[in-house]
């Protein structure tokens, strides 16, 4: 049997090295790579990873932005920021000896929905649109409209070319790639068959579009009457009317950035943490960047647990903190416990330890008198309940605990460990680069320092105490 084989190792605590270990100074310092995507499920770090990656860069001298699409707001309090917006502000703090820059940014995906309008349309008609109910409902809420104006901004972005690189915190979703399928989707329905329906009789116009309307169209706006009230249909057909020479641009525009995704200088970090549910999301976002032919650089592993005592295993913990929880109970050889027998017990199943306090089958009172003489022999003894609260009691109580908790995360160990390395024999073409989990939630800059030089090294150090 190799070192390696897993059943020399039941409880997990070697970490297997990857097939390929993410260089993530190497993605950060290279030129040509001007946008990283963090994506990933809810709730595994993407926004404290993204803040991260943007220090790193900024302080090996590029000139970043961060675009976060959270709702959480952690990456302008890590920022020491007051608050973000739509536009990109200095971080202040960071080490510009290389000349480089952090600026941050929260999507303001109404704010961002204005601007389209106000950059497309004369006054007149943009004051119109902004006005209109059906407008106001979808800009602040319509499903697809974050993502899609995500992707917008993103544009906006790399257009400007102000930016050596844009690093993007995806928004948290339970679909794998809602940030790439919300802008078809929205696109699709700004230019669907619906909208040119209701767009018709305003491009007939008069009399004649009167009529189509009265005619081609009465069953049709006599149901959706109904259902969505005769009110927000007029407003639908006012809004659609106003944006009728934009629709082919929001199509336009989204397959432009959908296409700038795609293209070198583009790379995907998929952001996961070594849980099942975690990693099986990971793994399908890997499967549709890959059908999308979208670039990934890697995986990043985020909050994984470590030890400095890995070699003392869950078992052998277990065993010695029940030796010191109750002093009846002796190590045996060949690794097995026994318990001292006393009258009315049966006899130890693994023999006696052959203490003097044992009683031998042999020698069992016959008769009742005898009972009493031998109880009293072993009743001298003190059970661990009656003990005295002893200093010898609390440090070995003490110690039994710290064994407990020492097995308990052995067994979380083990359990990350058999998790990452069925997503690595999974997909052993993905990079990988690991950061151990942290006591605390991360808050300033130099916390966000610590996390890019964790990223940076690409295996978990042993976590701080507490962690």
């Amino acid at each position: 049997m190799s070192p390696d084989d897993p059943a020399r190792h039941p409880e997990g605590a070697r970490r297997l090295t990857p097939a390929r270990v993410l260089d993530v100074d190497a993605l950060l310092e290279d030129p040509r790579n001007r946008i990283v995507v963090c994506c990933g499920s809810g709730g595994v770090g993407k926004t404290t990873t993204a803040a991260a990656l943007g220090l790193r860069a900024a302080e090996r001298g590029r000139k970043v932005v961060v675009l976060t699409i959270d709702p959480a707001r952690r990456l302008a309090q890590s920022m020491g920021i007051d608050s973000l917006d739509n536009t990109p502000r200095r971080v202040k703090g960071v080490d510009d000896a290389a000349g480089g820059e952090l600026h941050a940014m929260m999507l303001d995906m109404k704010r961002t929905f204005d601007e389209i309008v106000e950059s497309h349309a004369d006054p007149e008609r943009a004051a119109a649109i902004l006005g209109n109910p059906f407008y106001q409902s979808l800009s602040a809420g319509f499903a697809g409209t974050q993502e899609y104006m995500a992707m917008e901004k993103l544009g906006q972005l790399r257009a400007k070319d102000e930016w050596d690189l844009i690093v993007v915190d995806t928004p948290p979703s339970r679909s794998a790639l809602d940030f790439l399928d919300a802008p078809k989707r929205l696109g699709s329905f700004l230019d669907g068959k619906l909208i040119r329906v209701l767009l018709a009789p305003a491009k007939v116009g008069g009399r004649a579009g009167m009529k189509f309307l009265n005619v081609g169209m009465s069953m049709m706006t006599g149901v959706l009457g109904k259902v969505l009230g005769g009110q927000f249909l007029k407003d639908v057909q006012t809004f659609v009317a106003a944006m009728d020479s934009m629709f082919g641009g929001f199509r336009t525009r989204a397959d432009a950035t959908y296409k700038l995704l795609q293209a070198s200088g583009t790379a995907f970090l998929v952001v996961a943490a070594p849980e099942r549910d975690a990693l099986r999301e990971a793994a399908y976002f890997v499967e549709r960047l890959a059908a999308e032919d979208m670039p990934l650089a890697g995986l990043v592993l985020n909050r994984v647990h470590g030890s400095g005592a890995d070699r003392l295993s869950a078992e052998r913990a277990l065993a010695a903190a029940e030796n010191l929880e109750d002093p009846r109970i002796v190590d045996q050889d060949g690794g097995k416990a026994g318990v001292r027998t006393s009258p009315g017990n049966s006899p130890d199943p693994h023999g006696s330890s052959g203490s003097v306090d044992s009683v031998p089958d042999d020698a069992a009172p016959d008769t009742a008198p005898e009972a009493p003489d031998t109880s009293s022999e072993i009743s001298s003894e003190v059970t661990p309940a009656e003990a005295p609260d002893t200093p010898e009691r609390s440090v070995d109580a003490l110690a039994a605990g710290l064994l407990r908790l020492h097995a308990e995360r052995m067994h979380l160990l083990a359990r990350e460990q058999r998790t990452r390395d069925r997503f690595t024999a999974r997909h052993p073409e993905v990079a990988v680069t690991e950061v151990a989990a942290l006591p605390g939630d991360v808050h300033d800059l130099a916390g966000l320092r610590d996390i890019g030089a964790r990223l940076a090294t690409g295996r978990p150090e042993l976590p701080e105490p507490g962690a």
